[in-house]
């Protein structure tokens, strides 16, 4: 293709549509735009007059809001570093393969969802369960800023049967990293199981509870952060937080 008779998707449309270059800018990132029948979201693309340009009916030329995206993590996915949750090593998994068949959010899967996002937290590699992805500053201020006040729940398998006077040793709390570990609630699921809500943890903590209680710990999974569960979500799986949804 000629470099000469070629332009950038966004000029084209712009010139096609007789929009502003910055509305085309926008309605192509937004989804908007389909060159030869596929959606396109690259304004810089190069297009000939050979390729087809078409702009959706009921295209909105404004700036998509930010997302945030609940993530069962597997075991065994890296998180980064404790204090330093790293979301670039979450990226390759949260394809639009895995994305939940439980997303009712009506939100239309973006390149530009899986740029910017900051991971609120991280879990031991060897745990699973639930984390949060955001672009909005106020998820990540809520979650990060004020996390002394979320509630996490996990669901501990020790592999043993729990007593009551275990479980009695847990709830009472312990000093952790020179800090009191105070406020937490450990109740029984199964026999083998333990349910802890305490209000987010460092890492290590529950394994440290749980061997000073004389527990091993055979599984980790954490299944809420704050008023949001993981319930539906298989472990790999994705989904975006509703408008309505609240931490």
């Amino acid at each position: 293709m000629s470099e000469l008779v070629t332009l950038r998707l966004a000029k084209r449309l712009a010139q096609e549509t007789g929009c502003s270059r910055n509305e085309a800018q926008q309605y192509i990132e937004g989804g908007w735009v389909l060159v030869d029948g596929q959606v396109c979201e690259e304004p810089g693309l190069r297009v000939g007059p050979e390729n087809r340009v078409v702009l959706a009916a009921g295209a909105r030329a404004e700036a998509a809001p930010p997302v945030t995206l609940l993530f069962h993590k597997p075991v065994g996915l890296d998180t980064g570093p404790a204090g330093k949750p790293d979301a670039g090593l979450i990226l390759p998994a949260l394809t639009l393969a895995m994305r939940s068949a439980v997303d009712r959010s009506g939100i239309r899967p973006l390149k530009k969802h899986f740029v910017g996002l900051q991971l609120t937290d991280g879990l031991e590699t060897q745990a699973s369960g639930l984390l949060v992805l955001t672009q909005d500053w106020r998820v990540a201020r809520r979650l990060v800023d004020d996390a002394v006040r979320i509630e996490h729940e996990y669901i501990v398998d020790t592999g043993t049967q729990v007593s009551d006077e275990q479980l009695a040793r847990i709830n009472q709390g312990m000093q952790f990293n020179g800090k009191a570990v105070t406020g937490l609630k450990a109740s029984r699921q199964s026999e083998t199981r333990v349910r802890i809500v305490l209000k987010t943890p460092p890492r290590g903590l529950i394994e440290r509870l749980c061997t000073e209680a004389g527990l091993g710990l055979v599984a980790l999974r954490r299944i809420r952060i704050g008023r949001s569960p993981l319930a539906g979500l298989e472990p790999g799986q994705w989904r975006y937080l509703a408008g309505y949804e609240k931490f």
